[in-house]
C-alpha cells in the first residue's frame, strides 16, 4: 500500500505548526489526518469557530466510577489544531485517526501495572551528548529556530526514528503503541479505499510514530472488535498556560507555553528575534510596575548578551535558557530572585482559553457557567487567586430578590461546589463573634476544577442535584453522629432543605446509638451552630431542636463518668465541656439545671480526674454557680499538705483554665496556694513545681505580671519587684535544673 505524506511533530511546537501550515499550502490536500481519538472527530467543529480561544483541551472520561479521564491539550501553535483549523478554512475533510477514546481509557496508563521504567534515558544521555542543560533547551536550539524548508520535517522525523531505535522494545508502552500504529494504519487504509490519492492526504502524528506507521500492518476487523473498550463521554474545556506548563515531556509539551507563543509569533510574522525580544521587553515591563528600574538599555544589552551566548553554542538564535541567563545578567543584576515573578509571567504566562456558550459541555458544565454568569462570578473566572467578601444578609436597598440575595446565593453555590470538591473556591475562616452573616472566600479557575465537574456529571445532570446525591451518599456511608452531623451543616450552608430533613431523620435514628462525649459534643456544637444561623440561609432549623435537646440531656448524664480518665484523655473531655457549655448558653431551650448539676458532681468529687474537676469548677465561677466561700473551702481541700502534689496542682491547672483576671483577682486563692506551697517537704515541692510550671505555661506575661503584684502583696514585697522577678528569663542554671525536673521519676 502505497503512503500518505506523513509529517512527524513534537505536540506544542510553534515550528512544528508553521512548518505543518507551509506544507499544507504546498500541497493543499484533500484530507488531513490527525493524531487523537478516531471517536472524536465531531468536536473538531467546534474548535475552530471564532468564538474558541485556545487553549482549550479535548477530554474523554469514562461513564462509570471511578472515573478516568484523558486529556488533549491544544494551544494557538500546536501542529495539530493548525492542521485542523486549515482543513476548516480550506474546505478539506479531517478526521482523527488515534484509537477510540473508550478504548484508551481501558487501556489505562502506560506503566500502570507497576513495570519498571526503562533503566537508559535516551534523553538524559541526548542533552549530554549536546551540551544542554535539558531536553527543552535541545529540541529548541535544534528545531524550534529552524526556518529552512523541508528541515523541520526531516528534523523531526529522524529524531523519531532514533529514539525508537534506541529505546527498542524497552519501554512500557510499546505494546500500546504497536496496538496504536495498526490502528492508525487501519484508518489511512480506509481513507485510501475511499479513493484520496496518497498525495492529497496527509498524516499529521508524533515524530516517534512515524516508523511504525511504514511498517504497521493495519489492524483487521476481528482485532478491532477484540479490542479493549469501555464506555466513554467527552467535552471540550478551557485550558490554562499554567496546566499546559506543568505537563512536560516529549509527548506533551514545553514548560514555558508563554514563551512559546512568542516563538510562533515571531515565526508568523517573519522575525526570528521576535521572541527574544519580547521576553526581555515584558520582564522589563514588570519590574517597572513593581516599582523596580528597567532601562531599554538593559533590553537593548541583554539581548545582545543572549545573542552572544547562543553564538557561543553554536547556534542562530538564542534560546530560552540563554535569554534568561541575560535577563538575571542585564535586568536582574545577577539575582534571579529579583525577576523571578516577572520571568514566571513571561515564560508561563496566565492566558485562559474560552470556547462559545453551549459548546461540547456536559449538563454540569453548562449549569456551572451559567450560575456563574447568574452571580456575577464570572470575572473570577482567572487563575489568579482573589479575594470574595460575602454578606449574607438580606439586601433592603435593591428592588428585585435575586439582588437582595445575592451573595447569599453565591455562597450556596460556592458551598455546594466545595461539597462536590470542585476546587473553584476555598472558604476563609471568619469570627462568628463578631460577624455571623460574613463569609469570605478565595477563587481561582484551573483546568482541574473543570475535570471535578465533568467528573461530577455521574452524580446529577445539575450542580444542586450532584450536590444533593453527594450529600446522601455521605449519609449512607457514616458510620457516626459526628459524620452525620457534618452533612448536616453543609446541607445548610449549600441551602438544600431536602438533603437536611434526610440527614436529620438518619442522624434522630442514630442518635440513641452509643456514641462517646467528645463525639457528642462534637455534634451538638455543630447542630448549635446550624440552629443559631440557620435561619440567616432561610431554612427553619426548628426541626434540629429536639435532636440537640436530646443529645445535650445525654452528654450531661455521661459527662462525671467519662472524666475517670488519665491526663491524656482529659484532653478530649475539656475539649467537650467547652463545645456543650457554649452551645447551652446559646439556647434557652437547653435547660442549664442538668448541665449545672453534672459540673457541681464533677467539681467536688474527688475519684476523677482533678484536672477536670478544677475545670468545671472554673466554669461553675464564671457562670455564677460557685459561691467564694464554696471556692475557698474547695482551694482548702484541694491544695493541702494531705493532697499528692500532682493531684493539687493538677487541679489548680483546671482551674486556671479559664476566666484567668477573675481569679487573679481574688487573693485568697494565691494567699491558699501560697501556704500550700510553704507546707510541702523538699520531695512534693518538686513534684507540685513540674505540675504548677505547666499549668502557668500558657499565661500571658500581662497574666504573670498581675499574679506576682498578688503575691508581692501577700508576702509584704515591693509588688513590682516581685512581678520583675517572675518575669524574668531563666538563667542557664534554672533551665537545666528545671529540665532535671521533667525527667524526674515521680513513680506516678
Amino acid at each position: 500500500m502505497e503512503l500518505p505524506i506523513l509529517f512527524g511533530v513534537r505536540h506544542l511546537s510553534p515550528a512544528g505548526a508553521w512548518h505543518l501550515l507551509r506544507l499544507l499550502e504546498e500541497v493543499r490536500p484533500r484530507l488531513v489526518l490527525v493524531e487523537g481519538p478516531s471517536d472524536l472527530t465531531g468536536l473538531m467543529a467546534d474548535l475552530v469557530r471564532p468564538e474558541t480561544v485556545p487553549p482549550v483541551a479535548i477530554l474523554a472520561y469514562t461513564q462509570e466510577t471511578p472515573v478516568r479521564s484523558i486529556l488533549y491539550p491544544l494551544a494557538e501553535y500546536s501542529p495539530e489544531y493548525a492542521a485542523i483549523r486549515w482543513a476548516a478554512e480550506n474546505g478539506a475533510d479531517c478526521r482523527f485517526i488515534d484509537l477510540p477514546s473508550g478504548t484508551f481509557l481501558a487501556l489505562g496508563e502506560p506503566g500502570e501495572e507497576g513495570d519498571a521504567p526503562p533503566a537508559f534515558d535516551p534523553y538524559a544521555a541526548l542533552d549530554r551528548a549536546a551540551g544542554e542543560d535539558g531536553h527543552e533547551t535541545f529540541w529548541e536550539r535544534t528545531l524550534e529556530h529552524t526556518t529552512a524548508p523541508g528541515a523541520y520535517r526531516q528534523g523531526a522525523d529522524r529524531f523519531g526514528r532514533e529514539l525508537r531505535a534506541v529505546t527498542g522494545e524497552d519501554r512500557p508502552d510499546s505494546d500500546r503503541n504497536r496496538l496504536r500504529e495498526g490502528y492508525m494504519r487501519r484508518m489511512i487504509q480506509d481513507a485510501l479505499e475511499e479513493g484520496c490519492p496518497p498525495d492529497k492526504m496527509v498524516v499529521v502524528t508524533g515524530a516517534y510514530h512515524l516508523a511504525g506507521l511504514e511498517t504497521a500492518a493495519p489492524l483487521t476487523d476481528k482485532e478491532i472488535k477484540a479490542m479493549p473498550h469501555t464506555a466513554a463521554s467527552a467535552t471540550l474545556m478551557p485550558y490554562s498556560y499554567y496546566r499546559l506548563s506543568s505537563r512536560s515531556g516529549y509527548g506533551a509539551g514545553n514548560r514555558a507555553p508563554a514563551y512559546y507563543g512568542l516563538l510562533w509569533q515571531g515565526l508568523r510574522r517573519g522575525a526570528p528575534d521576535y521572541a527574544g525580544r519580547a521576553y526581555l521587553s515584558h520582564i522589563a515591563r514588570w519590574l517597572r510596575a513593581s516599582g523596580s528600574p528597567a532601562s531599554s538599555a538593559s533590553v537593548i544589552e541583554g539581548l545582545r548578551l543572549a545573542n552572544g551566548l547562543a553564538r557561543l553554542r553554536g547556534s542562530a538564535c538564542p534560546t530560552l535558557r540563554d535569554l534568561r541567563d541575560a535577563a538575571v545578567t542585564c535586568l536582574g543584576e545577577g539575582s534571579f530572585a529579583a525577576i523571578s515573578r516577572g520571568v514566571a509571567d513571561a515564560e508561563i504566562g496566565t492566558a485562559i482559553g474560552a470556547l462559545p456558550e453551549g459548546v461540547s459541555r456536559t449538563s454540569i458544565q453548562e449549569d456551572f457557567y451559567r450560575q456563574l454568569k447568574k452571580l456575577k462570578l464570572e470575572k473570577y473566572r482567572d487563575v489568579a487567586l482573589q479575594e470574595l467578601a460575602l454578606d449574607l444578609r438580606e439586601n433592603r436597598n435593591v428592588k428585585s430578590r435575586e439582588s437582595a440575595f445575592l451573595d447569599l446565593n453565591r455562597s450556596f453555590f460556592l458551598h455546594r461546589l466545595r461539597v462536590l470538591g470542585v476546587s473553584f473556591g476555598v472558604s476563609q475562616e471568619t469570627s462568628q463573634d463578631t460577624a455571623t452573616w460574613a463569609e469570605g472566600w478565595l477563587l481561582r479557575w484551573s483546568p482541574e476544577a473543570e475535570m471535578e465537574l465533568v467528573e461530577s456529571a455521574l452524580k446529577g445532570d445539575t450542580i444542586p442535584q450532584a450536590a444533593s446525591f453527594r450529600l446522601k451518599e455521605r449519609v449512607e456511608v457514616a458510620t457516626g453522629i459526628g459524620e452525620i452531623a457534618g452533612v448536616l451543616e453543609d446541607a445548610f450552608a449549600c441551602g438544600m432543605p431536602a438533603a437536611v430533613a434526610y440527614a436529620t431523620g438518619a442522624l434522630q435514628s442514630m442518635a440513641v446509638d452509643a456514641a462517646s462525649l467528645e463525639e457528642l459534643a462534637a455534634t451538638a456544637q455543630r447542630l448549635s451552630h446550624v440552629v443559631q444561623y440557620g435561619g440567616l440561609r432561610l431554612l427553619d432549623p426548628a426541626p434540629l431542636v429536639p435532636i440537640l435537646q436530646q443529645i445535650y440531656l445525654r452528654c450531661c448524664l455521661i459527662l462525671t463518668s467519662c472524666c475517670a480518665c488519665d491526663d491524656g484523655g482529659a484532653t478530649g473531655v475539656i475539649r467537650a465541656m467547652e463545645r456543650l457549655n457554649a452551645a447551652q448558653l446559646a439556647h434557652d431551650f437547653l435547660e442549664p439545671e442538668p448541665w449545672l448539676s453534672a459540673l457541681s458532681d464533677l467539681a467536688r468529687w474527688d475519684h476523677l480526674n482533678t484536672r477536670l474537676s478544677g475545670f468545671a469548677a472554673a466554669i461553675l465561677l464564671e457562670r455564677g454557680g460557685m459561691e467564694t466561700a464554696d471556692l475557698t473551702r474547695e482551694v482548702s481541700r484541694r491544695l493541702s499538705p494531705g493532697t499528692p502534689a500532682e493531684l493539687g496542682a493538677g487541679w489548680f491547672q483546671g482551674l486556671a483554665m479559664r476566666n484567668r483576671y477573675a481569679l487573679i483577682a481574688r487573693l485568697s486563692l494565691w494567699q491558699s496556694l501560697s501556704d500550700y506551697l510553704d507546707g510541702l517537704d523538699e520531695e512534693e515541692f518538686k513534684r507540685a513545681l513540674v505540675f504548677l510550671r505547666r499549668a502557668f505555661a500558657d499565661f500571658t506575661a500581662r497574666e504573670k505580671d498581675s499574679i506576682g503584684e498578688n503575691l508581692g502583696e501577700l508576702w509584704g514585697l515591693n509588688r513590682q519587684q516581685v512581678s520583675e522577678t517572675v518575669n524574668a528569663g531563666l538563667t542557664g542554671e534554672d533551665q537545666q535544673l528545671l529540665a532535671g525536673l521533667d525527667d524526674f521519676d515521680f513513680d506516678l
